[in-house]
């Protein structure tokens, strides 16, 4: 099973915030399978892990991937704003999921339906983003950021917050401002070099 109490240190390889996203969307599909293929009355843990997993990630991406793309990507705010049409909905599903629990007897056909929305999910910010920032952006600002999607992993919530979808509600909501502030800060003198 995989283990996300603590998905920082097993990510600390990745040192391009791409790569990083990458490998999540990867474990992401993984943990997906995990509780699908977990027995009905062991589904909670694998099912718990996901959830987590899911918040967090998403939360980083908000707090640090998505104003950076659009500060820095040419019509990065038509993008970020796609991607958090699709974020707010998942979290709407993975919200009734969690209230609804995995004994629950519609919990299967209701986490077909969220794959489905995750697994597109990824692939947009993949092609549509992803992929942008690394043609728009310097090596040295991808590792910058990963620092601060790392900070952010570490302190974001670990349930979904519809609604919760901008840089400063999540703040309000979760990691404190310290954090973030030196995210940005390591974004920031990156940027001046």
């Amino acid at each position: 099973m995989t283990d996300v109490q603590h998905p920082v240190p097993e990510l600390m390889k990745e040192g391009d915030v791409v790569d990083l996203l990458i490998h999540q969307h990867s474990l992401i599909r993984d943990m997906f399978d995990e509780v699908e293929h977990a027995a009905p009355g062991t589904r909670h843990e694998p099912f718990r892990q996901l959830v987590r997993m899911l918040a967090v990630h998403e939360t980083a991406e908000e707090e640090i991937v998505h104003p950076y793309t659009r500060l820095r990507v040419d019509g990065g705010a038509g993008v970020v704003a796609d991607r958090l049409k699709e974020e707010r909905e998942a979290k709407k599903m993975l919200r009734t999921l969690n209230a609804m629990g995995p004994e629950h007897p519609g919990f299967m056909a209701e986490l077909d339906k969220l794959r489905m929305a995750v697994l597109t999910h990824a692939r947009a910010e993949e092609r549509y983003e992803f992929t942008r920032l690394r043609a728009e952006t310097t090596a040295a600002e991808r590792r910058a950021m990963a620092l601060g999607v790392r900070a952010a992993l570490a302190m974001a919530p670990t349930r979904p917050h519809p609604g919760v979808e901008s840089m400063t509600r999540n703040l309000l909501l979760g990691p404190p401002a310290a954090i973030m502030d030196r995210a940005r800060d390591l974004i920031r003198q990156t940027l001046r070099r």
